[in-house]
């Protein structure tokens, strides 16, 4: 039996949702609370593009979508780190040249919130929600200036990390919710193309500039320009709050990320008109009510950026949905128990995973003992590719449950430490003594882990 199906918000998660609920028979009303970004020329500033990866891909097959959103899409195979003294380094993300790719935010939603509405699904823009009398599904929402309230027969909460619903969860008996912001923020600035339109750093690649307690990363876009996130500490000895000036940021860029700066004609302007963000982590239970409201992607479990898996994250919420229609029908009353009990404890994995990345992105990929590390990894997975996977390779190439990958670490941990407690790998592994050392290390380590649950994947 269909039902009429209220989403909050009309971003990533709430069009990609609305299509999914629209392709099951149901009528999807969306109520977003900024004008129609198609019509306007969308600011600049807070947009960080995204990385997506496998399980991003696998929301929109399931939509019927990925045909649509590839040519938007710039596959990425690793990191290209950008040192203070120019030299650079690449590090492959994967064994087997896997990508992830990088995406416009602004560009993806767009085109989300056309298929949505060819699908028939129905956006209202410029409506605010103030609040939602959670037992009774009203929603109180504002346009043009008046008040108006809408009963919903079922709600989906996709309005973001400051979602209304998740706000009204809040106020009720026996809910815990949290955030917490990083003492970093972070601005958008830009590369700019060549004259001929072209890319003037490696195009297939997510380029780093690790520097301890900062850093900028920069992605690909399809229009020969390069998305830069700058981000650094709000205050302390170099942060935000020092760089008063265009003197002060001629300085830093100039003894820091001199290489960027030659390609960034701009710096100046985006440096003092674009905002410097903040950054939250959100953590909240329950994430549903009886049979009547939910909420999904950062509404339900916002993150910070740095694993590239907000939005896949999100996405992954809306495979899980689609796949529980297909399981348990119109039973809404199981199907949001299910929802809960199988998201939960993967938002609460992915968001410490991000929290982890920042670290390793911005200060250990510069570190010679971490670039070893990595090379060993790869290493590992080509001698023992049913024994040995990376965490990385697990969050970004499979659909293996975060919190499956995020219990795994503490166990690849002591296998590598084991390994390069022995002195030079690729010396090692030429003497047969060491590699049946090493083939026991590694089967100690797949017992160890076997146990978990690793969802489809073998």
């Amino acid at each position: 039996m269909s039902r009429n199906v209220t989403i909050l918000g009309a971003g990533l998660v709430g069009s990609l949702l609305s299509i999914i609920l629209r392709k099951k028979g149901h009528e999807v009303t969306i109520y977003e609370r900024r004008p129609d970004m198609r019509a306007a020329n969308m600011s600049a500033g807070k947009s960080i593009n995204l990385a997506m990866s496998a399980r991003g891909w696998k929301a929109l097959e399931l939509a019927g979508l990925r045909t649509d959103l590839e040519p938007i899409a710039i596959p990425m195979y690793g990191r290209y780190l950008h040192q203070p003294d120019g030299q650079t380094a690449f590090q492959p993300y994967s064994r087997r040249n896997e990508a992830i790719y990088s995406v416009s935010r602004g560009e993806l939603n767009r085109r989300l919130m056309t298929l949505a509405e060819n699908n028939g699904v129905k956006i209202n823009f410029d409506h605010r929600c103030s609040g939602v009398d959670v037992p009774s599904n009203t929603v109180r929402l504002s346009h043009n200036g008046e008040d108006k309230t809408v009963t919903a027969d079922l709600l989906f909460g996709a309005d973001g990390a400051f979602s209304a619903l998740r706000n009204s969860y809040t106020h009720m008996d026996r809910v815990n919710s949290a955030q917490n912001y990083l003492e970093y923020g972070y601005k958008e600035l830009a590369i700019l193309p060549d004259a001929n339109g072209g890319w003037l750093m490696e195009k297939n690649a997510l380029h780093i500039w690790p520097r301890g307690r900062y850093m900028m990363i920069a992605l690909p876009n399809t229009d020969g320009t390069f998305t830069c996130t700058l981000f650094m500490p709000f205050e302390g000895e170099v942060s935000f709050e020092k760089l008063k000036t265009e003197a002060d940021v001629h300085h830093l860029f100039d003894t820091q990320f001199a290489d960027a700066k030659a390609l960034m004609p701009g710096l100046i302007e985006d440096f003092f008109t674009n905002p410097t963000s903040s950054l939250i982590t959100t953590h909240v239970f329950p994430w549903h009510y009886a049979d009547r409201s939910a909420l999904i992607g950062d509404a339900a479990h916002a993150i910070v950026p740095f694993y590239g898996q907000g939005m896949n994250a999100g996405f992954e919420d809306c495979s899980v949905i689609a796949e529980l229609m297909e399981a348990h029908g119109d039973n809404w009353t199981t199907l949001l128990q299910e929802y809960e009990r199988m998201r939960k404890p993967n938002g609460d994995a992915v968001a410490a995973l991000a929290l982890m990345n920042f670290v390793e992105m911005r200060d250990k990929v510069a570190d010679a003992k971490f670039l070893e590390r990595k090379k060993i990894e790869k290493e590992l997975g080509n001698r023992f590719p049913d024994h040995f996977t990376s965490v990385y390779e697990m969050v970004s190439f499979s659909h293996i449950p975060y919190n499956t990958a995020m219990q795994c670490i503490q166990a690849q941990d002591r296998l590598l430490e084991q390994i390069m407690s022995n002195g030079d790998f690729f010396e090692n592994i030429a003497q047969s003594s060491f590699c049946a050392s090493l083939e026991a290390w590694v089967k100690d380590y797949h017992q160890a882990v076997r146990q978990l649950d690793f969802g489809n994947e073998t």
